[in-house]
């Protein structure tokens, strides 16, 4: 699989083969991609949360230090939490969680299986505190567009107020939902509607970290 990059998604949002020279593709990496391209990489992708870490991203020697910081919390939750996929992506983490496993059927109180996956997830946040943290909802097509809308913003609200009530700032913590509107399979299986039932949680830099990085304090 061709590996993605931040200059290839930048392409992909503003449709041009950028055949930029290494200054061009520097000064794109070194302004990063922007809350605005990030959102149209997230709807390239089907992932708005992968689009908002590619559009916090700084790029360069900064963003390097910046991904090393990631990767060891990404260890710490591949380690941790077990029933969860944990991704690097960019210069941020994307993790996805299967709501069967954090929620009962049209519910959107957590599991008591949940709890434990959730709780080591406020643990390792915590201890790397200079992060922002988006939560998104998802679900299958079943039921209406607003049923679903609505459910997916209550299951997003639920696992960022886990994560508050476990001592996670309240202001690094963002939640939407986006009901049936970003699939990420086709909903005419249920194996594929099992996929697209799930919430994912971004994990980027935070201002503080973004300026430790350009010091070089990191």
């Amino acid at each position: 699989m061709k590996k993605i990059t931040l200059i290839s998604l930048i392409c992909l949002s503003i449709s041009t083969s950028c055949n930029w020279n290494k200054a061009q593709k520097g000064a794109a990496i070194g302004t990063g991609a922007g809350a605005a391209t990030g959102a149209v990489i997230g709807n390239r992708l089907g992932s708005t949360a992968a689009g908002a870490i590619i559009g916090a991203a700084i790029g360069g020697a900064s963003g390097a230090l910046i991904g090393r910081y990631m990767d060891k919390q990404a260890e710490e939750l591949r380690n941790d939490m077990k029933n969860a996929t944990v991704e690097r992506v960019g210069e941020g983490i994307k993790i996805t969680f299967d709501s069967g496993l954090l929620f009962t059927t049209n519910s959107h109180s957590l599991s008591s299986n949940s709890k434990q996956n959730l709780d080591d997830l406020s643990r390792i946040l915590k201890k790397y505190k200079d992060t922002q943290i988006l939560i998104e909802g998802h679900t299958d097509n079943a039921g209406t567009k607003e049923y679903n809308q609505t459910l997916s913003e209550k299951r997003a609200a639920a696992v960022s107020n886990f994560l508050r009530m476990g001592g996670v700032t309240d202001t690094r913590i963002s939640s939407y939902g986006y009901g049936e509107n970003q699939s990420i399979e086709e909903n005419t299986t249920e194996a594929g509607k099992a996929l697209n039932r799930r919430v994912e949680v971004a994990i980027f830099a935070n201002k503080k970290l973004v300026r430790a990085a350009q010091k070089g304090e990191i």
